[in-house]
């Protein structure tokens, strides 16, 4: 028992001397390096999204992950964070504890090889920070991040739209009438929110909401471009918004504007620096509170550039002016029929994209969330190089095609118009019904025929409850094939069922032809619908007139479904 003991205390001891030596280990790597000096950069954006940009130096070498954050009642606002140097950007881990701290939102940057001696962590919190009471502006930020070492020098700045002669920042250390001030020796888990208040001209902020932006990018035969942004926007601000402004690459020229009924708005360009312009849009009517829109912003860019007679390339940045905070960027480059992509290849383009390969024509999509000004400052993630192919010979192509149609529909009408006329009117004498068909024939064809129909109706219920994931994928599977095959199999009766009808001529032909119209007419309704969709979404086709498009072939679906149920009807009357 005694030696037992005595085993067990000699294993205790060395199992403790173990973990002091790794210990000591980890804080010898810990301190191998300093901080030298954050500077902390809070700007507030023209939609009141605020951006904290912490740039850390370092002295030494940062071997394992750094840790870094703010006061916990700024985490629910929290909408993205980003790290990232000059050249990458690296895994960053939201909503971790400092070193096991409470009241602290700390982030966790990992360094794959290691951490650089400059790199810059970003986070994007919410315009429910800032408030308004008329012209003057309230804004709750911390004033300093949380570190978990100390910090020889802390730059704190803040970046309003437009420069204020009077603001008062209050701290816990002290209030200031600035809006850029220095702190020496940063403490580790400084805890330090602050409030600005500042007076600002009317229209510098504007509390909305960037729901979504989508862009097309159109390039024609000879490489011009046109681009397109279709914005919704949310008035998140207490009072109406009668004017706007959206940001446009700087080389944007021949500008129009219009709102979701085609309406022109009124617009006035003003350059803000060397790689932006902003169009300031005068609404038709006052936006209220909580009140969304849609805007079109419409303008053309410079060519793209040709290496050689066939190639063509373009540097285009996909985010060059954004002065808000946007949940979803969709951008669309379109190129000219018979064009084809050399760059980026479809191995290359993130899971989030698509590139889309059509008979004569291809089309690359970039999806992105979370889009704000600073994916402008990492290069990796705002630029794109595209790079097609593209014969001069195709802008001949359609033209070529309706020439030949034309010559063949003459060469028809004029074959027409030169046959022999016939001397006299060939009598032709009505064959009579060689079929006779019986009530159970009529039966069969009429429940066939509406059985079918309430299976394509279970059809297409299903597909929309798997689309809004309401069933299994494998159980929706199964019940498609399902209903499928019992489709197929009533398709192949009511054909034959069909033959007997027209064999049997008079009435029971005419309402098989006339039920064939009508299929005929819902069949082509359904593809022009699905077009349209695709046109809209696409921006090719304004509001109004897809409204109107949609309301013209919704009467002609009525009216088609209105034939078929009116010979389905006629038919169970000749059984009663």
């Amino acid at each position: 028992m005694k030696k037992t003991t005595l085993m067990l205390a000699v294993l205790s001891l060395v199992i403790l001397l173990s973990f002091s030596l790794n210990a000591q280990t980890i804080l010898a790597q810990e301190a191998t390096y300093t901080i030298q000096q954050i500077d902390h950069q809070v700007e507030v954006l023209y939609s009141g999204h605020i951006i904290i940009q912490d740039t850390v130096r370092l002295s030494g070498q940062l071997t394992g992950d750094f840790l870094i954050g703010f006061p916990y009642k700024y985490g629910p606002y929290v909408l993205k964070g980003m790290a990232y140097d000059d050249d990458t950007v690296f895994q960053i881990s939201l909503g971790v504890q400092l070193e096991g701290r409470s009241g602290f939102y700390g982030a966790k940057i990992s360094f794959p090889q290691g951490a650089p001696q400059v790199f810059t962590v970003a986070f994007i919190l919410s315009n429910n920070l800032v408030s308004q009471n008329s012209n003057e502006f309230t804004l709750d930020f911390p004033a300093y991040p949380s570190l978990v070492k100390d910090a020889a020098r802390c730059n704190v700045t803040l970046i309003l739209p437009e420069d204020v002669q009077n603001i008062t920042i209050t701290k816990n250390d002290g209030e200031v009438q600035t809006t850029s001030f220095i702190k020496e020796n940063l403490a580790a888990f400084t805890y330090s929110p602050a409030t600005a208040t500042f007076p600002l001209s009317k229209g510098s902020i504007q509390i909305i909401s960037v729901k979504q932006l989508t862009r097309q990018v159109e390039i024609n035969a000879i490489g011009e471009i046109t681009v397109s942004d279709k914005y919704r926007i949310t008035n998140n601000s207490t009072t109406s918004i009668s004017s706007l402004n959206v940001g446009l690459p700087l080389a944007a020229s021949n500008v129009a504007v219009k709102d979701e009924f085609g309406r022109t708005l009124t617009t006035s360009i003003q350059a803000d620096n060397s790689s932006a312009q902003f169009v300031i849009i005068t609404l038709a009517s006052p936006l209220n509170s909580g009140v969304s829109t849609f805007l079109s912003v419409d303008y053309t860019m410079l060519r793209a550039s040709s290496e050689q007679n066939a190639l063509f390339t373009l540097n285009f940045a996909l985010y060059p002016s954004l002065n808000c905070y946007v949940d979803e960027v969709n951008v669309n480059f379109v190129l000219p029929e018979g064009a084809r992509f050399l760059e980026p290849t479809l191995s290359s383009i993130e899971p989030s994209s698509s590139l889309i390969r059509e008979v004569f024509q291809e089309t690359l999509t970039i999806n992105r969330e979370g889009v704000s000004k600073i994916e402008r400052e990492v290069p990796s993630e705002d630029n794109v190089r595209i790079k097609y192919e593209y014969n001069p010979l195709w802008a001949s192509f359609r033209p070529t095609v309706w020439m030949w149609t034309l010559m063949a529909v003459g060469a028809v009408i004029l074959a027409i118009w030169r046959r022999p006329k016939a001397a006299a009117p060939l009598i032709v004498a009505t064959p009579k019904p060689s079929v006779i068909l019986s009530p159970d024939q009529l039966r069969a064809f009429n429940d066939a025929y509406e059985e079918k129909s309430k299976l394509s109706l279970e059809l297409k219920l299903i597909e929309e409850r798997a689309k809004k994931g309401k069933i299994p994928r494998r159980r929706y599977k199964v019940q498609r094939k399902t209903l499928e095959t019992r489709i197929e199999t009533l398709n192949k009766n009511i054909s034959e069922l069909k033959a007997l009808f027209r064999r049997a001529g008079g009435v029971y032909a005419d309402l098989v032809r006339q039920l064939d119209i009508a299929e005929t007419e819902l069949v082509e309704i359904a593809t022009n619908l699905r077009t349209i969709e695709v046109r809209y979404s696409r921006g090719e086709l304004p509001l109004e007139e897809y409204k109107k498009a949609v309301a013209d072939y919704q009467r002609r679906k009525e009216k088609a479904e209105a034939t078929i149920n009116g010979i389905l009807l006629r038919l169970r009357e000749e059984l009663r």
